[in-house]
C-alpha cells in the first residue's frame, strides 16, 4: 500500500493521510445535508409532488456518489482529492431546469447521465483538455465568482434574509423571525471559524447551529440517530426511463447537456490544479496523471446520475486536507469510507433545515468569488464579458444564462480592441452555440 502511493517519495505516512482523509470529509460533509435538500427543492412551498426528488433516496445517492468518486481518484488518480455532488451544478439541476423550466427530475438525471459519457469520451480522446485550455482564463474565474453569487443567492433566499419585493423585485426580510435569527447566528459562528482556520468549519458551524436551533425550539429534537439506510430504489435508474421519452429529445435538453458539460469543465480542472498546486505537485507547469483524474470525475458523474443526484465533481475543500497533511490518494479512500459510514445516521438530517443549511451556501459562495482577484479589471475588453457573465447568474437565476452572456461579448470586445489574434477559434464556435441558444431556447 505504501509503495502504490509512494508514501517515501511524497513524504507521508498512514497517521498524515488518515487526519488529511478526516479533514476534508469534515469539510464537504455538508454537502449530506445540502445536496439532498437542493435537490427536493425543500426551500420552496406549495410544489407538486411530482417535481420533488426522494429526499432519502437522494441522500443515499449523495453519499454513495461521493464514495465511489473518491475511490476512483485515490486508486486511480492517487490524489488527496475527493469527489461529490457539487455545489453550484446541484443548484443548476433544482433551480433552473426542474423548477425553472419545469423539467421532469428523471429528465434531469438522464441530462447528466449523457453529461457524463460525453465527459468520458473527451477524456479519452485528449479533446477535454484542448477545451479546457481553449476559454481564456478571465472566464474561467468569472464563471467560478458567477456560480459563487449564485450559490449565495439561494442561501440568502432560504435563510429569510432576502425576500420578494414587488417594488424592488428583492428586498430585505423579516430579520425577527425565528428561523431567519437562527441562518444569522449559523453564519457568524462559521465566519468566526472560517476566519480562526478551523478545519471543518462549514460543518461544524452546522452542528452548533442545529443545537442551538432545538435549544430554542426552532427544530424538532431527533428520536433516534442511527437507523436502517433509506431506500435508493425511487432514483435508482431514473436517468435511464428519461432516455426512452420522446420528449427527452428536444433543443433544451441539448442546451442543458452543453451547460452541464461546460460548468463541470472548470469545476473539476480548476480544483486538480489548486489543491495539485497546494501539495507541490505539479512539475514544469503540468499536472501528472491529469487524465486519470479527470477519467474518475467522469465515471463519478456517469454513476452518479445513475443513483440519482447531479454531477458529481472534484471538491477544493479537498485542500484542507492537504493543508493537514494529505499528499496521496489514500487520503480519499479514507474520506470515502467516512462517506460509507454516514450512510447509517440518516435520522440525524431531520434536524438540518433551510435554516442551517443556509450559512453553508452563503460561505461557499464566498469562496468562489475569491476567483475575482485574478480577473485584470483595468483591460476593459476583459472586464466587459467577465462582470455580465458574473452578475448574470444570480440576476437571471440561470447559471447558463450568465456564460452565455460572457462568451457573446468576449469576442465582440476583443475584436474591437485589435486583440482578435488572441482568441481561440473554439470561442467563436462558442460563440455562435450561444447565439443560436439565446434565439431559440
Amino acid at each position: 500500500m505504501q509503495k502504490y502511493f509512494m508514501f517515501k517519495e511524497l513524504g507521508t505516512n498512514y497517521r498524515r493521510e488518515f487526519i488529511g482523509g478526516v479533514t476534508t470529509f469534515l469539510a464537504m460533509a455538508y454537502i449530506l445535508v445540502v445536496n439532498p435538500l437542493t435537490l427536493t427543492l425543500s426551500s420552496i412551498p406549495d410544489l407538486p409532488d411530482a417535481l420533488r426528488m426522494d429526499y432519502g433516496a437522494v441522500f443515499v445517492a449523495t453519499a454513495l456518489a461521493a464514495a465511489i468518486g473518491s475511490i476512483i481518484m485515490g486508486l486511480l488518480g492517487k490524489f488527496p482529492i475527493a469527489l461529490a455532488p457539487g455545489m453550484g451544478l446541484n443548484a443548476f439541476f433544482a433551480y433552473t431546469i426542474v423548477l425553472g423550466s419545469g423539467i421532469p427530475w428523471q429528465h434531469a438525471l438522464g441530462a447528466v447521465f449523457i453529461s457524463g459519457v460525453f465527459f468520458f469520451l473527451l477524456t479519452l480522446t485528449g479533446l477535454r483538455e484542448k477545451l479546457i485550455n481553449a476559454i481564456p482564463i478571465e472566464l474561467k474565474h468569472a464563471v467560478g465568482a458567477g456560480i459563487g453569487l449564485y450559490i449565495t443567492f439561494i442561501g440568502l433566499q432560504s435563510a429569510g434574509i432576502v425576500v420578494n419585493n414587488d417594488a424592488t423585485l428583492v428586498g430585505l426580510g423579516d430579520l425577527s423571525a425565528g428561523p431567519t435569527l437562527l441562518a444569522i447566528f449559523g453564519i457568524i459562528v462559521t465566519v468566526i471559524m472560517m476566519t480562526r482556520g478551523i478545519n471543518g468549519a462549514v460543518f461544524f458551524g452546522m452542528i452548533i447551529t442545529v443545537i442551538v436551533g432545538m435549544i430554542f425550539n426552532l427544530i424538532e429534537t431527533p428520536d433516534k440517530i442511527v437507523d436502517s439506510v433509506p431506500s435508493i430504489a425511487p432514483t435508482f435508474g431514473a436517468a435511464f426511463s428519461s432516455l426512452g421519452d420522446s420528449s427527452f429529445y428536444t433543443m433544451t435538453m441539448l442546451g442543458i447537456i452543453l451547460t452541464l458539460l461546460f460548468v463541470d469543465f472548470f469545476d473539476n480542472a480548476g480544483t486538480l490544479v489548486a489543491v495539485a498546486n497546494q501539495a507541490g505537485m505539479i512539475k514544469d507547469n503540468k499536472l501528472p496523471r491529469a487524465g486519470r483524474a479527470l477519467l474518475a470525475d467522469s465515471v463519478a458523474t456517469t454513476v452518479g446520475a445513475v443513483l440519482g443526484t447531479s454531477t458529481t465533481t472534484s471538491y477544493i475543500e479537498s485542500s484542507a486536507g492537504v493543508a493537514a497533511g494529505a499528499r496521496t490518494g489514500f487520503a480519499s479512500l479514507v474520506t470515502a469510507a467516512l462517506f460509507i459510514l454516514s450512510l447509517f445516521f440518516f435520522p440525524l438530517l431531520s434536524v438540518v433545515t433551510s435554516a442551517v443549511t443556509a450559512p453553508a451556501l452563503i460561505i461557499v459562495g464566498a469562496l468562489m468569488v475569491g476567483s475575482l482577484g485574478k480577473i485584470e479589471w483595468t483591460k476593459f475588453e476583459v472586464a466587459v464579458p467577465a462582470f455580465l457573465t458574473m452578475i448574470a447568474m444570480p440576476l437571471t437565476y440561470s447559471i447558463a444564462t450568465g456564460i452565455a452572456i460572457g462568451f457573446i461579448f468576449y469576442p465582440i470586445t476583443m475584436i474591437v480592441k485589435g486583440r482578435m489574434k488572441e482568441i481561440h477559434p473554439i470561442m467563436y464556435f462558442f460563440f455562435v452555440i450561444f447565439i443560436l441558444y439565446f434565439l431559440f431556447l
